[in-house]
């Protein structure tokens, strides 16, 4: 466990809170991984049916590549300020705090559990999606439903959860994430050409009404946001190496680069294979051998479970740091602990997976009542407040706007995701088998 102490960081001594997880471990090469392992998560394959077809090509395209320029940018306003105050902020709730106040901690790490909470319940909705589509190549018989595989990829995520101790602990199994992803990934974009090259021609018409497509288009935009943010970067950057600013900006600009690439080339060849009537699961959408389908499927599920662990990590590293958990991880204790946490944690997680399986829902509702405020909105307005007296009035002003145009933003969203879940709520019943 570490203790507050202070370390020589890049502005002089920096003092580290406690926690419970290891900090400081870590090459930035590694955290650009985790990074890019959650930009090129099994959501990937959702990208296609949940922005492009609301956006249309023109709004897909300009708006994935803002969003991408966006993110780099509020990101790093937050990784500048990972050390202000001769303090390192190794949680958002801890780096709010500091600038805000008591109230501000408790706000952020509202905000930040729900967001965690809502991307987990995602993966967990992906994973189970992904085995039943492994179920459905084989036998169509309808006998074991989505809530049921949505039950059992709960299962799986709570061993692993327990075997991991912590975000660091990683290791070996980012290299295998990279690999699943490219497995999926690899298989997504040659079935989406092989069925593109022989399909006739694709209506790529954003469909509805004036007001359907507002509210879609407004829900699109909060996919976009999603895309790319994890809401939980202290977390992440608190595991790399000094000098952890330098570190941290170098991971960035690979994740939101080379790291973006092949959620790209999924994503628009995904579109351009199928249009407007693509799924918000791409995998259900191509046609190919089955045990490629199965192969790319079983890939999604395994990957969504490492995922899940990255996003869950802030949670873990809060319950193992409030109960004083320390000694090696394997002790009968510790194993015990992180069975009833994490397990708990999970198996709720799990439960409101099954009962609301409704994938690009929980994707807009994410984006627009935390990924807006805490990526955008709080990152915007910290780095402003931290960095007050060295600011122009023409830098103040900028920061500004954003603050006010992202709440207005997620505002909008926010409607339009509640809007999209009353509507798939009257269409299908508690526990649905989608």
């Amino acid at each position: 466990m570490n203790h507050k102490v202070n370390v020589r960081g890049e502005d002089g001594d920096i003092e580290i809170p406690d926690t419970a997880h290891q900090i400081s471990s870590d090459s930035w090469f590694q955290v650009a991984f985790v990074l890019t392992t959650g930009i090129n998560s099994a959501y990937v394959l959702g990208y296609s049916g949940t922005v492009m077809v609301p956006l249309g090509w023109v709004g897909g395209v300009v708006g994935l590549l803002l969003a991408t320029a966006i993110s780099l940018y509020a990101n790093t306003l937050v990784a500048k300020l990972h050390e202000f105050g001769g303090k390192r902020h190794i949680r958002y709730r801890d780096l709010a705090g500091f600038i805000y106040g008591r109230k501000a901690y408790h706000l952020t790490w509202g905000l930040q559990y729900v967001n965690l909470f809502m991307i987990n319940c995602g993966f967990i909705i992906l994973a189970g999606s992904a085995l039943k589509a492994v179920y459905v190549l084989f036998r169509d018989d309808h006998t074991i439903k989505l809530p049921h595989c949505i039950a059992i990829a709960g299962l799986i995520c709570a061993v692993f959860a327990i075997g991991i101790p912590h975000l660091s602990a990683l290791g070996v199994w980012l290299a295998v994430s990279t690999i699943l992803s490219l497995i999926y990934i690899v298989v997504a974009i040659v079935l989406s050409v092989r069925d593109g090259v022989k399909a006739s021609a694709r209506d790529y018409e954003i469909q509805g009404s004036s007001l359907s497509k507002l509210f879609t288009i407004t829900g699109a935009a909060a996919n976009l946001v999603f895309a790319f943010n994890t809401g939980m970067l202290p977390e992440i950057q608190a595991t790399v190496r000094q000098p952890v600013v330098k570190n941290m900006m170098k991971a960035l600009y690979f994740q939101l680069t080379a790291g973006v690439l092949p959620m790209y080339a999924v994503t628009f060849i995904g579109y351009w294979a199928y249009g407007s009537s693509t799924s918000t699961y791409l995998l259900n959408s191509v046609n190919g051998p089955l045990w490629v389908k199965a192969l790319a499927n079983i890939s999604a599920i395994l990957q969504s479970v490492i995922s899940l662990h990255i996003f869950a990590s802030p949670t873990y590293e809060y319950m193992d740091t409030r109960f004083g958990i320390k000694g090696h991880p394997l002790a009968i204790k510790n194993l015990m602990f992180r069975i009833m946490a994490r397990g708990g944690y999970i198996a709720v997680s799990t439960l409101i997976s099954a009962l609301l399986p409704f994938l690009g829902d929980f994707m807009s509702l994410t984006g627009a009542v935390s990924t807006f405020p805490l990526t955008f909105i709080l990152a915007n307005h910290m780095y402003y407040k931290a960095k007050n007296n060295k600011l122009s009035p023409l830098q103040k002003l900028w920061h500004w706007l954003n603050v006010v145009f992202f709440s207005l933003m997620s505002v909008a969203a926010a409607i339009a995701a509640v809007r999209l879940i009353a509507l798939d709520s009257k269409n299908f019943h508690v526990f649905a088998d989608m």
